[in-house]
């Protein structure tokens, strides 16, 4: 009896092995055929869901998209009204931070797929909506704190941005202790003071 694909599991593993090779070896090497070596399938069997190099592509980095949306979701249905405002502030923006293994994978793959837009019509899109999706929560990160000011959504996600860029690079240089505490103190900086003192006092 022939063996039952189930085709959203095949997508998945697909997806997989873009991720392993893009953070590998780049975009450029994320070809359909490459891609099929990467995940163990035959060309035609990587053809059957993903027409092109250029689907393949958004589909990989919506799926990136996806999985970062999907933690931010499940921290936020964590969060209690008793909570520390900046502690909260600063666990949500380190989700985009190489913080982890698993974070450092990702944000590396995100650095490819972001500078490939640059010149890869189809990863455009996507870039365009990880650009805004980041400000969007910097710009809730802030209001948290009692911060409503879009030139400091911009900055702190300008922020995140570098440091991003920074730790994926320069791993060694970098590191998570290091990039926590530049995002603790530029939180704290903006807190306002009755947020501090509550937070001081353990309100």
């Amino acid at each position: 009896m022939p063996k039952i694909v189930d085709p959203t599991e095949r997508r998945r593993e697909v997806v997989e092995a873009v991720f392993r090779v893009v953070a590998r070896s780049g975009v450029a090497q994320a070809s359909l055929r490459n891609v099929a070596a990467e995940a163990g399938l035959a060309l035609g069997s990587v053809r059957h869901y993903f027409d092109s190099h250029g689907q393949l592509l958004t589909a990989a980095a919506r799926e990136m998209a996806r999985r970062v949306e999907a933690r931010l979701l499940r921290r936020r249905d964590q969060v209690r009204p008793s909570d520390d405002p900046l502690q909260v502030a600063q666990e949500v923006a380190g989700e985009f931070l190489p913080l982890d293994a698993a974070r450092a994978d990702e944000t590396a793959v995100w650095l490819e797929f972001v500078i490939a837009a640059r010149t890869e019509p189809a990863l455009r899109e996507v870039a365009v909506e990880l650009h805004d999706g980041l400000r969007t929560v910097a710009g809730l990160v802030l209001q948290r704190l009692g911060v409503d000011d879009p030139v400091e959504t911009e900055r702190l996600a300008a922020l995140i941005d570098g440091l991003t860029l920074g730790g994926t690079l320069h791993p060694g240089r970098l590191r998570p202790p290091t990039i926590r505490a530049v995002v603790l103190r530029h939180l704290e900086d903006l807190c306002p003071k009755d947020t501090c003192a509550r937070r001081k006092r353990g309100c």
